[in-house]
């Protein structure tokens, strides 16, 4: 049977097939969406919850520890964990690849209202949560600013107009605001004149919280006319609660005034954000898992222009960072890859056919065949990246192999005399079996590729898919098209050739010749050939286990993230100072053309001693450095800023895990026992430290932060009817930022701040000035009767937890050279010789996790790969001889591609695996 010969017969019929096929290609090619890698983000929510005032230790065991008992009972999670600081908490909750984001919502929604009854009952609001990861790199940072207006009112529009506006965009997940500037008005009340009214901070509090009200009053329905009741009875205005009364004293009305200020300012006071260290307002925008990047920004910068029309022209809208211009810088390098591949396989078939009729039907079939491929893209809903770019480049060489076959047999029949026709009937029956057999073998390659699961898997499916389409194609073509384009454009040559084709033929010969004297010479001599075949086999396989392994090559985004980190006692006004001056050495950098920073940001668990950095470099074309030589080279520059550490690490497309870490790969420790806990991860981290693989190795552990300790004298304050809840609520009154009312508008609601003048906020002293009412006898009490202090304690800045167990996680880069499996290496060899404790457990997270897996299952891959190759040629063959001696020359291929690897400076990566099960299917071919 000849499945190519009704083609053959019907050349018009044949043509307009190929016409739709490339019609459908080129449609599906303009419709596919970009992207840098296939959509393999983990769906992960992040849920968070903010008690001002409240200590680490309070959050983590009166919040983190109620929700995560309650998360811990939601199906499909790989992954939790929790960072709890001053007055806020951040869990992160990851789940399986093929876990519902949206049905996994909600879960995590019925398990916050489950947890609501043994939550604090002063949240300012319940936990919320959002479908993103706060590890993942924002695909936008903007920064907004104003010369004229102040921060409070530049926050305000930014608050209320740009980020509410852009979060409703489609594939957006969450807008954060970096250096937080809300406004708020703050009550600053002096506590020793307070004192001197007989009044104290609770009294202050109850009467502003009852000042100012918004409630409903109903209506006056008359007769004939009805009238809604409005009253006056919310205060908007820092001057509108100067006037509040608190108490009456001797006839006379005491308002706030007299014992203090109200002033309109920021409601968090510790955050702040620079826009190319410009005092701004940072708009972090992070996207939703799955969402595609590209048009997700090209959403928001087309709203951009409306909405900048909306807000006072005093205030300006930068994009600091815009992830899509390298995206589409890398994919428009890997099209144009593609269209020289193309270009450059017609002109070698050129250079061996010398026959430009024979050259253009190959020429035909390739781009109709990756045409077809890219329609089967569209269907299975892939997206133009660099992994399916990458395999319909590759697929070039298989496509087009088949269309030389099926050439190359007619030809042979057409130059021996046969008529075009009857030799493309000829030549397509006889090499049918041969294109199917290639082409089903070849497919079959992928297949262990297909079954994979886990990140790895997400990756090589659209990959293995992409090419098995291609090739699908390609043989459909070969044995359609092909022969119908021989039998209408084939001739038999009968003139002599040139000298330019006789010399070509010349060096064609002597090559032939070549080949002929080392086969008889290796036929000559089968017993050394055997065992350099075994030793190239031994070779490979040693080549394989020393080669320096890795997970995903280090990629040059233009973006790099970095984490800033001083010591835990800083005071604000300090570590605002230290960014700036990190902000001086990042932007003299000739390679960086902007960048943004902040520090203290509101909602998130950022403690006050760290910030973030977000900086892009200029695009590729513009500067000869990669992103890692840049972050080399501030790397010394920063060193030389005292007091205060920054570690960079490149923005990574694939990111693995959900806790933001300050550097790309994660180490953690995992103890019951917290004092052990605290106690070794130091030592751990020094360790670490030394190992000369690993670099910029540093922790989350922050339990050295000075604390006052405040000590209850229960029995004195049970002489006065004072209760302990009283005594908190005082202090938390005084310096808690502690948010009592608030206040409406058309737009947003904002808060009103009690506390003590920013003066007295530093001062120990002050608790004596503190006075709390007895309800006994009805008069105030000094706080110093009924506590005493000590402030040589210190504390916990943050704690973290790990499947609900305390954690503390190391984070490091790797040094330069080093591969990420020298580094795992390096660490469990180093830990181990430590002789830790049974209890403590450390685990390698996010991407080094993902390595460790993904290189369990390398050596299965390839030879699942090698089990499945055989038994499709055998079945092909009907032989068990003939598929061993096909795959003979495998070893010696893959020496040459490890060496190469290896004299190269590369680690085997995925990409390094893709490349070998491609081997395979090159060898097969081959053979």
């Amino acid at each position: 049977m000849n499945i190519s010969a009704p083609f053959i017969r019907r050349p018009v019929g044949t043509s307009l097939l190929m016409l739709a096929i490339a019609l459908a290609g080129y449609v599906a090619f303009r419709l596919l969406p970009v992207a840098p890698l296939p959509q393999v983000d983990f769906p992960t929510i992040s849920i968070s919850a903010s008690l001002p005032g409240a200590s680490p230790e309070t959050m983590a065991a009166a919040v983190a520890q109620p929700l995560e008992r309650q998360f811990g009972q939601v199906s499909g999670i790989t992954q939790m964990t929790s960072t709890s600081t001053l007055g806020a908490t951040s869990v992160t909750l990851q789940f399986e690849l093929n876990r519902d984001i949206d049905a996994a919502a909600q879960d995590v929604q019925a398990a916050i209202s489950a947890a609501g009854r043994q939550l604090p009952n002063d949240l300012p609001a319940p936990p919320s949560y959002r479908k993103v990861n706060p590890a993942d790199s924002p695909i936008l940072v903007m920064g907004v600013h104003s010369d004229s207006l102040p921060l409070t009112v530049v926050d305000d529009y930014a608050d209320t107009i740009l980020a509410q506006q852009i979060s409703q965009i489609s594939g957006v997940s969450q807008v954060s605001i970096g250096g937080e500037q809300k406004p708020a008005v703050r009550v600053q009340i002096d506590p020793a004149k307070l004192a001197a009214k007989g009044l104290t901070l609770e009294d202050v509090r109850g009467v502003i919280a009852s000042a100012t009200v918004n409630a409903a009053k109903g209506t006056l329905n008359g007769a004939v006319q009805s009238f809604t009741i409005a009253a006056n009875d919310q205060l908007a205005k820092a001057s509108d609660y100067n006037d509040v009364v608190i108490a009456y004293r001797n006839g006379a009305p005491v308002r706030v005034s007299d014992v203090g200020v109200a002033v309109d300012g920021p409601e968090n006071l510790y955050a702040g954000a620079w826009d190319n260290n410009k005092r701004a307002i940072l708009l972090v925008v992070s996207k939703q898992p799955g969402a595609n990047v590209i048009e997700t920004v090209d959403r928001i910068k087309a709203a951009l222009p409306r909405l900048q029309a909306v807000i006072p022209p005093a205030i300006s809208v930068d994009i600091l960072s815009d992830r899509t211009e390298t995206i589409r810088a890398s994919v428009d390098d890997v099209e144009f890859t593609l269209g020289l591949t193309i270009a450059l396989v017609v002109l070698v078939i050129l250079l061996f056919l010398r026959n430009l009729r024979v050259t253009l039907i190959p020429g035909v079939v390739v781009p109709l065949s990756l045409l077809g491929a890219t329609a089967a893209m569209y269907l299975l809903d892939f997206s133009l990246d660099n992994i399916s770019l990458m395999a319909l480049t590759i697929s070039v060489g298989f496509v087009v192999d088949d269309a030389i076959v099926v050439v190359e047999n007619i030809y042979r029949h057409v130059e021996n005399g046969v008529k075009p026709l009857d030799a493309a009937l000829t030549g397509s029956r006889e090499i049918g079996f041969t294109v199917m057999s290639i082409s089903v073998s070849l497919v079959a390659v992928f297949i262990p590729l297909l079954l994979m699961g886990g990140i790895i898997g997400r990756l090589f499916r659209e990959f293995s898919i992409t090419v098995t389409a291609a090739i699908a194609v390609s043989a459909f073509v070969s044995l359609v098209l092909t022969p119908m384009l021989c039998a209408r454009f084939l001739h038999h040559e009968t003139g002599k050739h040139g000298r330019i084709y006789n010399a070509i033929e010349a060096v064609f010969d002597s090559m032939l010749r070549f080949y002929q004297r080392t086969l008889d010479s290796v036929l000559r001599h089968q017993f050394l050939t055997l065992i350099v075949f075994f030793a190239t086999m031994a070779l490979s396989i040693y080549l394989f286990v020393v080669i320096p392994k890795g997970f995903f090559p280090i990629q040059d985004t233009g973006l790099v993230t970095g984490f800033a980190e001083s010591a835990q006692d800083i005071s604000p006004q300090l570590m605002s100072a230290m960014m700036v001056k990190l902000g001086e050495v990042v932007g003299a950098d000739p390679d960086v053309a902007a960048f943004g920073s902040a520090m203290g940001s509101t909602g998130s668990a950022q403690t006050a001693n760290t910030g973030r950095f977000f900086i892009a470099l200029k695009p590729r074309d513009q500067r000869t450095a990669t992103a890692a030589d840049v972050i080399n080279r501030l790397r010394p520059k920063i060193a030389k800023v005292e007091g205060v550490s920054l570690v960079l690490q490149p923005s990574q497309d694939i990111n693995v895990g959900g806790r933001i870490g300050r550097g790309q790969f994660q180490y953690t420790l995992q103890d019951a026992d917290l004092a052990e806990l605290n106690v070794w991860a130091p030592k751990i981290l020094a360790k670490l430290q030394t190992l000369p693989e690993l670099a910029d190795a540093s922790t989350d552990l922050q339990n050295s932060t000075p604390q006052l300790g405040i000590k209850i004298n229960r029995d004195q304050a049970a002489r006065f009817g004072i209760l302990p809840q009283v005594i908190d609520a005082t202090i938390n009154d005084a310096f808690g930022q502690r948010q009592i009312a608030e206040y409406y508008t058309q737009t947003d609601t904002y808060n009103v701040v009690l506390e003590v003048p920013p003066a007295m906020q530093g001062k120990v002293s002050t608790l004596d000035n503190i006075y709390v009412k007895a309800p006994l006898t009805g008069h105030a009490v000094p706080l110093s009767t009924l506590v005493t202090t000590d402030d040589m304690q210190v504390g916990p800045l943050s704690i973290s937890h790990q499947s609900q167990f305390p954690a503390v996680t190391i984070s490091f880069n790797l040094a330069k050279g080093v591969a990420l499996g020298q580094a795992v290496d390096a660490v469990d060899k180093a830990v181990t010789g430590m002789g830790k404790p049974v209890a403590l457990v450390g685990t390698f997270q996010g991407n080094a996790q993902a390595f460790q897996r993904s290189l369990a299952n390398e050596p299965v891959l390839i030879a699942a790969a090698l089990v499945v190759v055989y038994i499709i040629l055998g079945m092909l063959y009907e032989s068990y001889v003939h598929p061993l001696t096909i795959l003979s020359t495998l070893p010696s291929a893959g020496v040459g591609a490890l060496l190469a690897l290896m004299l190269g400076g590369f680690d085997l990566s995925v990409i390094g695996i893709i490349g070998i099960i491609l081997l395979i299917g090159i060898v097969k071919k081959n053979g």
